[in-house]
């Protein structure tokens, strides 16, 4: 929950811990085979994007195929799962979304513990969400759409990536913000969700920029707001929630990170952050994560795992005192 132009600190921080993990890797015979990515979401959405912004690289950098593997399903339970009983040997690897790490679990019982179950290697991105409507949708601001769904009580219905989700949330949180009644309807990940916005089933949804952008560009989707408080120049002209009167504590931003089955080696870890932090420091990387609507924000492990504690604890407050369900 904390706003991105903290979180871009983080990248200043975890450089200057590059060269000591690099130093610390001490088994040249790791990998000796190839490496998979499992992504808790199917394929179009953040968490697959930055699974596959590293995936070509880090095989580059280790020498050894790194495959992705899509298992979305569960609000992450599948994925999640996978990596918990695969050998901690660090060649199954998570690539998580923060709402199912740290959101889901306080929302419905999951096969594993997202604090204990995991060793954290690396934070990739941090993304904000945009709001958007089908263009159908006679609204073409943030306050309009709260106008129209208040007229309309019922009426809407917006699209998640599963229940616990951090789009579920954000949605709840509107709801708890105007009073405005609308309609939940979660999809097994972001693909299916937007492919179900595009195709008129649903009115809305909020998610991460990266999976809208083209749909903006070609008049598809409109965005209504950026979910907190900083710009993204990738959707242009669209305001942040911190400049719409009302929306101000609106601010809900996505990060996608990599985990290890708990009990992997530290000498592998330390070798998987390393070459991650190297990527994600790239201007390549960079600019290819912007042109999308999400920053680069590297974690060291240690930096990841502190992060992950308390933003599981800060959403299990909120989800509480808010009275959020899974349902």
């Amino acid at each position: 929950m904390k706003p991105i132009h903290n979180l871009l600190s983080h990248t200043v921080i975890g450089l200057g811990m590059l060269a000591a993990t690099a130093a610390q890797a001490q088994d040249p015979a790791w990998p000796a085979q190839s490496i998979t990515l499992i992504v808790s979401s199917a394929a179009g959405g953040t968490t697959d994007m930055a699974a596959r912004m590293i995936s070509d690289p880090l095989s580059k950098a280790l020498g050894k195929p790194v495959v992705v593997d899509n298992r979305p399903g569960g609000s992450g339970a599948i994925a999640g799962s996978a990596v918990k009983r695969a050998k901690p040997d660090g060649y199954t690897l998570l690539v998580q979304y923060s709402g199912y790490q740290v959101v889901t679990p306080h929302l419905m019982k999951l096969p594993f513990d997202p604090i204990k179950d995991f060793a954290p290697v690396a934070n990739l991105l941090v993304a904000p969400q945009v709001i958007v409507v089908r263009p159908d949708i006679p609204v073409k601001t943030l306050p309009e759409l709260v106008g129209y769904a208040r007229a309309h009580p019922g009426k809407l219905s917006y699209a998640s990536s599963g229940n616990g989700s951090l789009q579920h949330v954000t949605g709840e949180m509107i709801r708890h913000l105007t009073q405005a009644d609308i309609t939940h309807v979660p999809y097994k990940g972001t693909g299916p969700a937007i492919t179900d916005l595009l195709g008129g089933n649903v009115d809305m949804t909020f998610t991460t920029a990266p999976p809208l952008i083209s749909h903006i560009k070609t008049g598809k989707l409109r965005p209504l707001a950026i979910t907190g408080d900083v710009a993204l120049p990738a959707v242009p002209n669209v305001p942040t929630t911190a400049a719409i009167k009302g929306f101000e504590k609106l601010d809900v931003s996505s990060w996608f990170a990599v985990y290890a089955p708990a009990g992997t080696p530290k000498p592998v870890i330390d070798r998987l952050t390393s070459e991650i932090g190297k990527i994600t420091q790239t201007a390549e990387f960079k600019s290819k994560a912007e042109a999308q609507g999400a920053y680069a924000v590297y974690m060291n492990p240690k930096e990841l795992g502190d992060y992950t504690a308390r933003e599981f604890q800060s959403w299990g407050k909120f989800v509480k005192e808010a009275k959020i369900t899974g349902e």
